[in-house]
């Protein structure tokens, strides 16, 4: 007689909008048990979850920054979904302060903000993470970087120095977790059509960066959900560390 396949449990970061939204909604189709976090908007978590195929999905309302939160935060999700094997860190936040206008307290208030959000939380996460997933025998981590990690962000250099720091903290991890079966992939999106770019693309600035892209827009949410979504359950071992661009060609690393 078969045996019944196990369910797998997935932890989302952001997941109540834009790309973390997409995330949730593809790992769910694939019958994946999902961990819908959220910082503020508990309604827009809660429409994930109404939208989302299968059972046993839940909201979890974390403040990425605060290191007490995000340890609750996976008890809670482990308690609640079963153990988590699959972990997905997209939440980040962005602010504009270019060193040349902004005041020199203004400048340490987004690097403090900026950074514990983007990658001091989630590298708290991925720790407590790393650590269950090796003692149970195996996981995937899956970081969400950008684009701005390689090309600069003059405008918010500390957002462009986090995510060059996550880049760099998920091949550490890969290299460090490899041998206990717990696999670590970045990926890096350019622009990306969500609310959070809208100001953006609908600004005057809009025209300059869509042509800045071959394919003659935006790359969509859903594109860089399937990428993440690929790299948490069918990526090969072997590409883990890997950083996958996915930014429409718009910034090409040599």
């Amino acid at each position: 007689m078969p045996t019944k396949k196990k369910t797998l449990c997935a932890l989302v970061t952001g997941a109540s909008r834009g790309i973390g939204r997409q995330i949730a909604l593809h790992l769910a189709a694939r019958g994946v048990k999902v961990a819908v976090c959220y910082n503020a908007n508990a309604a827009a978590a809660k429409a994930v979850v109404a939208a989302m195929p299968g059972k046993g999905h839940a909201t979890f309302k974390v403040d990425m920054a605060d290191p007490k939160q995000v340890e609750r935060l996976w008890v809670a999700a482990n308690r609640r979904l079963g153990p988590i094997s699959i972990v997905v860190n997209n939440a980040a936040v962005h602010s504009s302060h270019p060193p040349l206008t902004t005041s020199f307290k203004d400048w340490r208030k987004a690097w403090k903000a900026v950074i514990g959000a983007n990658l001091v939380g989630p590298s708290n996460l991925c720790y407590l993470a790393a650590r269950a997933m090796a003692e149970s025998g195996g996981g995937r981590i899956v970081n969400i970087s950008s684009r701005g990690a390689f090309r600069g962000e003059p405008d918010s250099p500390a957002y462009g120095a986090s995510k060059a720091g996550l880049n760099s903290l998920s091949q550490s991890l890969a290299k460090a977790l490899a041998p206990r079966g717990v696999l670590v992939y970045c990926i890096a999106p350019g622009w990306v059509e969500t609310e959070m770019a809208t100001a953006f693309l609908a600004g005057p600035g809009g025209s300059e960066i869509r042509s800045q892209h071959p394919l003659g827009r935006v790359t969509h949410a859903g594109e860089v959900a399937l990428a993440a979504v690929f790299c948490a359950l069918d990526a090969p071992a072997a590409m883990t560390g890997c950083v996958i661009d996915v930014n429409g060609a718009s910034y090409l690393r040599t």
